[in-house]
This record gives C-alpha cells, structure tokens and sequence, in this order.
C-alpha cells in the first residue's frame, strides 16, 4: 500500500472478477479488470501519468507548462488528476458527442474546456479530425505541452502494468485478452506484456459494429464513447491482434445493462463491448480456457445517457 504517494499512488493494482451470470453455459471463464477503481473511475489513470511522467523526465515538459489534449472524456479527466496533483494548467478539447458528467468532471478538476460540436451527438470520423485540428491550433501557444493520445507511445508504457496485474491476478492462465480500440494503446500495452509471458495469447481487439474500419469495413458513426475513431489509430499494431470483432451499439447498451443488474457491475458501455467480444471468444475456447477482458471505467460517467436512461 502506498500512503505517501498521494492520489497518484492510487492508480493501478485493480480487482480482477469473474462473470458468473451473463456469462452462458459451455463458455470459458470470463474475467473481468475493474479499472473504474483508478481514482477517476477509469484506466486512462494509467496512460495519463505516463505520458505526464515520462515528458517530465526527458524535459519535454516543465514546471509551468500548460498541457493540451483532445478526448471524449476519460483520457481528458485522467489528465486533468494527474494535472492537479501536479499543478500544471490543462486545457481540453473535448465535444458534446460526450457525457456531461465526463465534462464536469474535468472541469471540476480545473481543467479549461473547448468544446467541438458534433453530429447530434455521434462520435464520427470528421468530429476526431475536428478535435485534434483545435488541440493542434492551441499546442501551438507557448510554453505548452501536446500529450497528443493518439501519437503517444508513451501511453502505451502506461499498460504494462496493467499486462503484469492481468497475468498474476489469473495465476498464468490467460487464454485470451479482449479489449477496445480507441488509441489502441492499451491492447497494445497489455498485449506486449502478456505475450512474453506466453507467447500464445489470443489478442481480440474490439470495434463498433458501426465504424468496423480495423476489420476492412467503412467508418460511420456511432455511440460507443472513447473507441472507433473512424480510421486505424497510428498506435495500432495488428501483428499484435489474433482476431477483430465488431459489436453494435445496441448490442454494447444492452450488455452494459444487463452487467449492472445481473452482476453488479456498473461500467460504461465499451464494457458492455468488451464482455459480448469475450463471450464470444469463450464460446470458442470453451469451459476450460480462461478469457480476460476490461471493465474500462464506471457507470457514473454515462448515468445521464441512454446507456441508462431513456429518452
């Protein structure tokens, strides 16, 4: 236990569970990462004190530099903790295609918002390109500071703890990991890791149905918050992925449901991506392999979204 290391000593060492309910018969054991315990309810906690640790620590950022990012929220409130525990200024691009309580969250941690507009409320591929031209224009005011997710392979540092949790907590007997793509860089992180343990590992990235751009389909919008940019992230690594599979919003809000009131796990919707993709992958394997998957951050983000509530 850390007890002087302040919030920032909290990220990590997360609970790993396993589905019980949602989970049909015949299927592997599905597992489940609960990284809403990050401080921030989310493992962006991860990437964002990487990216900020690691330019402190070859000088690309200074005592007083602002930072700037662009993001659907979580990696945006991650920032704006660390940001706080390390009194930086933080300014935030960010659009109403996101929660309201991922906003208010960065901005009660003080960060400054800009706020892109996007189509009725849909993650798109132009809304991305539209976010980052608006981080790109403020990146270039002095004395500031580009954590730019999507280029960062600092991010992807930031998982490999989560790789060594995943595999201990499982005692070895990782089957598969199944995960999101939004960066790419926590499938990738994981991915690294879990493959020096043994090289094996079935690697299932996940994407929206909508937008399956890593499987060859075409973009198009849809509500999967903080995942299926439009376009193959530039921190992709496919000879990493044993396999892609996509999952309809619909089918995401509903599994999101059903692990809060079948479960008891209350997570966002990629969450709900997440375990449809590993039940998936476990019906393959069968009852005696063991598949890892995450629940990405809390229900607390989206209680004012249709993941939750109607309209």
């Amino acid at each position: 236990m850390n007890v002087e290391g302040g919030i920032l000593g909290a990220i990590g060492n997360t609970s790993l569970v396993q589905l019980r309910r949602v989970v049909p018969p015949g299927c592997a054991k599905v597992f489940a990462k609960l990284e809403w315990e990050n401080p921030t309810g989310s493992m962006k906690d991860r990437a964002a004190l990487a990216m900020i640790a690691r330019a402190e620590g070859d000088g690309r950022l200074r005592p007083g530099d602002t930072i700037v990012e662009y993001t659907g929220g979580s990696t945006g409130t991650s920032l704006a903790l660390v940001c706080a525990a390390k009194a930086y200024p933080l300014h935030i691009v960010t659009s109403d295609a996101f929660s309201r309580e991922k906003r208010d969250h960065m901005s009660a941690l003080g960060a400054e918002l800009t706020l892109v507009p996007s189509e009725g409320g849909l993650t798109t591929r132009s809304l991305i390109l539209n976010m980052i031209e608006a981080a790109r224009v403020l990146s270039r005011n002095p004395r500031t500071y580009w954590t730019d997710q999507l280029n960062n392979c600092d991010s992807v540092t930031g998982y490999y703890a989560l790789g060594d949790e995943i595999w201990q907590q499982a005692g070895g007997g990782v089957d598969a990991f199944v995960q999101c793509v939004g960066t790419a860089a926590s499938l990738r992180g994981v991915a690294t890791v879990l493959k020096r343990y043994r090289a094996g590992v079935e690697i299932v990235a996940v994407e929206p149905a909508e937008s399956a751009v890593l499987s060859g389909g075409r973009p198009g919008p849809h509500k999967i918050e903080g995942v299926g940019i439009g376009y193959p992230p530039p921190l992709w690594e496919p000879s990493l992925v044993d396999e892609i599979v996509p999952i309809a919003t619909a089918d995401a809000k509903e599994m999101t449901r059903r692990l809060a009131q079948e479960e008891g796990l209350f997570a966002g919707t990629s969450s709900g991506a997440n375990v449809l993709a590993a039940i998936q992958v476990g019906r393959r394997l069968g009852p005696n392999a063991q598949v890892v998957t995450l629940m990405v951050d809390s229900g607390l983000k989206y209680v004012s979204t249709d993941v939750y509530r109607s309209a």
